[in-house]
């Protein structure tokens, strides 16, 4: 194996041993060969001046490593520990399933009307070009070359920079946690919507008076039927976050069933998660496209869709339009969370992953606009039903006002022309504000997209039951689609961890997921909507950029934009134009540095606030969180940040040797096939000092004692890692 380009960064260390000359400055001394009871040649091994750190990093661009004479990632009947993807398609799906999730459907909708309508699709395609694409191929293309995860793979570039997998690992953490309790509420909806009747078509009677009289529930009157639902009888919710409400029994089993769906998912592994992918992945396309085709056949659905898409231009002048399409954009391609690594890891080495990241692009980019036509669709079937309704109101008043005697008398014109002459005389003691407009406005994002607004307009679906029915399957095919990438950047970085990796796969995950079933609690209380707005906001935002800012800084400029180029180049068969080149070194960084930057001025302009429910007015107010909760989401900050520093002094410090790990007294040879996960199934070969003697690893002499290692007599090609135990 020969090379153009040989780096001194990497500590995933591979030997090619054999009886021929090494590239590597590794050479086989003669006649030091003996043959054992097991049939292996004890062959020695004596290592250059270089040191075995620096030795070892001499890895070629263009290596094609081999086991058995099995190129990497081919699958060999032979080998059980090779856990690479069955096929591209599953792992094109499990990285569409992971990206494509819940911001999708219930966020860029609400971008995309409130910036500007169609005019909002220009800085959001955009931002997909200069900032998701190249992003992406950068977390692929490196968990593909270093066939790692993201603890490994920031080891392996440089030491300094290991903190960048653990910090990723903290923020995917703290996002799992609330992220599984949207899953939880979408279970709890999908359970209720087995009636023949939805339980939030109507409000609940209570009876008052001598009489007896039935009238609505005064909260639901105040409000809505879906938004009485939602925060009294699903969340049960609290008046303010200082209130905890108390745990709600059957938010809790709706938890605890999310989380051991989730484990069953990934315990494995991707040869779990990877069959369940095929459902989390295709089945949204198929419910978004029937509610496409019912949608709009509805009356109104033009309305709705002309609402959405109606260009505002003059939107583009306002600088947190194009701060929304960036925020979009890096959130729904999951950056930065160690998933998309740990996922290009399980590749073959000869996988083309610009292709895929093109594809996944796309698919992204149109899944939001389709996904936003089916939701405006149906928006606009709801606004208009409630428009409808309101002027039939204003003429059975007309009718009963005796100007008329039917209401067929009642043309559009002539109803515009009567409200308009006693819209100032009898406005609001008779007559009802009627505005089209004003309900398509009113569409919102998040929670209350899909659990206030959306259930209102299924509601005026026929057989509504079943519409409810398919769209929180929807939903929680979305939602555990993007779950099973985070957790897999959290499981899979854990295992890597010297300490852990001897653990069975199945065990670590269950640990994980209890414990995070156990932490998730706070967010089944009476307050627990605050909650996942608090760690919503603060948890994954500031932290996941300063990551991938410092992703993509170590690539290009530790790592090496040449270095990562011919990579690209190894991997796929052609080197990356320029278009790659400017966005990875420039533009992309840039956008970065403008979005942490925009951030904290919006940040520290606004207060923090949160939408606290009014039992009394039966609406949502803005409340300020307190001091005491933002001295939590300062925690949550400063935790998803503090690795990278603290791993970097450490080093600096030579508190870590130059492997990345704290320093010990014996060294592993092992032989690996796949990813860190895998590890534990491979035969080690351990390589001992002479004499007991370890040579200081800063050290430039390595020539006094050579190392010994057993290695099998025939020649064969292995790839081999070195690790501090």
């Amino acid at each position: 194996m020969e090379s153009k380009n040989n780096s001194k960064n990497l500590t995933s260390h591979h030997l090619s041993v054999n009886n021929t000359k090494n590239p590597y400055t590794s050479t086989t001394t003669p006649g030091s060969s003996e043959i054992d009871e097991n049939g292996l040649s004890s062959t020695m091994i004596t290592l250059g001046t270089n040191g075995i750190h620096n030795t070892m990093r001499e890895i070629p661009s263009e290596a094609c490593f081999a086991v058995n004479g099995v190129p990497l990632g081919v699958n060999d009947p032979g080998a059980e520990g090779n856990k690479g993807w069955e096929s591209k398609r599953q792992f094109m799906l499990s990285v569409i399933g992971y990206s494509v999730g819940l911001g999708n459907i219930w966020r860029f909708p609400y971008l995309c009307q409130q910036n500007g309508g169609g005019a909002f699709l220009i800085p959001f395609l955009f931002m997909i070009f200069l900032e998701g694409a190249p992003l992406l191929l950068i977390e692929l293309g490196i968990g593909q070359r270093l066939r790692t995860g993201s603890l490994g793979a920031w080891n392996s570039i440089h030491p300094a920079i290991g903190g960048i997998g653990i910090a990723s690992t903290i923020v995917a953490f703290l996002v799992g946690l609330y992220y599984n309790v949207i899953i939880t509420w979408c279970f709890f909806f999908l359970f209720n919507s087995f009636q023949l009747e939805l339980p939030w078509e109507t409000c609940p009677m209570q009876e008052v008076g001598m009489n007896k009289t039935r009238i609505p529930v005064a909260e639901c009157g105040n409000s809505s039927e879906t938004a009485y639902y939602w925060y009294r009888q699903a969340l049960d919710i609290s008046p303010s976050i200082d209130e905890t409400g108390g745990i709600k029994w059957w938010m809790v089993l709706c938890l605890l069933l999310a989380w051991v769906v989730v484990y069953l998912i990934i315990m494995r592994g991707i040869q779990s998660s990877g069959k369940v992918v095929y459902f989390t992945a295709l089945f949204p396309y198929v419910v978004l496209t029937i509610f496409f085709i019912r949608g709009i056949t509805l009356k109104g659905a033009g309305s709705g869709l002309l609402h959405l898409y109606t260009p505002k231009l003059h939107k583009l002048f306002e600088v947190t339009v194009w701060l929304d399409a960036a925020t979009q954009v890096f959130y729904s391609f999951g950056l930065a969370f160690g998933s998309l690594i740990a996922f290009g890891s399980y590749n073959k080495p000869k996988n083309d992953c610009v292709k895929d990241v093109m594809f996944i692009t796309g698919t992204n980019a149109i899944t939001a606009i389709y996904a936003s036509a089916v939701i405006f669709s149906v928006l606009g079937f709801k606004a208009t039903a409630i428009f409808d309704r309101c002027v039939n109101f204003n003429k059975m008043e007309m009718v009963s006002s005796g100007n008329f005697s039917h209401m067929d008398q009642i043309t559009d014109e002539i109803y515009d022309k009567y409200i308009a002459d006693n819209m100032k005389t009898n406005w609001t003691e008779t007559f009802k504000n009627c505005s089209l407009e004003r309900e398509l406005n009113e569409a919102a994002a998040g929670t209350g997209l899909a659990f206030v607004v959306f259930t209102q307009a299924i509601v005026e679906l026929p057989i509504s039951p079943f519409w409810s029915i398919i769209f929180f399957m929807m939903l929680l095919a979305l939602g555990i689609g993007s779950q099973i990438g985070t957790m897999e950047g959290v499981v899979s970085t854990v295992f890597e961890i010297s300490y852990f990796n001897k653990v069975r796969k199945e065990v670590l995950t269950g640990v994980i997921c209890g414990t995070c079933f156990f932490a998730g609690l706070i967010f089944v209380t009476g307050a627990g909507e605050y909650w996942v707005s608090l760690f919503d906001g603060y948890a994954s935002t500031t932290g996941l950029v300063i990551i991938a800012l410092l992703e993509t800084v170590s690539v290009m400029y530790i790592y090496g934009h040449e270095r990562f180029s011919q990579d690209i180049e190894y991997m796929t068969g052609y080197y990356p134009g320029i278009y790659w080149q400017v966005t990875w070194r420039f533009v992309g960084p840039i956008m970065l540095i403008g979005l942490l930057i925009g951030s904290f001025i919006v940040k520290l302009q606004k207060s923090p606030e949160y939408d606290a429910w009014n039992s009394l007015t039966g609406e949502t107010e803005k409340r300020q969180f307190p001091g005491w909760t933002m001295a939590i989401a300062l925690v949550m900050i400063i935790a998803s940040i503090a690795p990278i520093i603290i791993v970097w002094i450490m080093h600096t410090c030579n508190i870590l040797p130059p492997s990345g790990r704290p320093r010990s007294t014996s060294t592993t040879m092992r032989r690996i096939d796949t990813t860190a996960s895998t590890r534990p199934m491979m035969e080690d070969y351990e390589v001992t000092y002479r004499g007991d003697v370890i040579p200081d690893e800063t050290s430039d002499d390595m020539t006094e004692e050579p190392l010994r290692m057993k290695v099998p007599k025939a020649s064969k090609t292995y790839r081999m890692e070195v690790l501090d135990c």
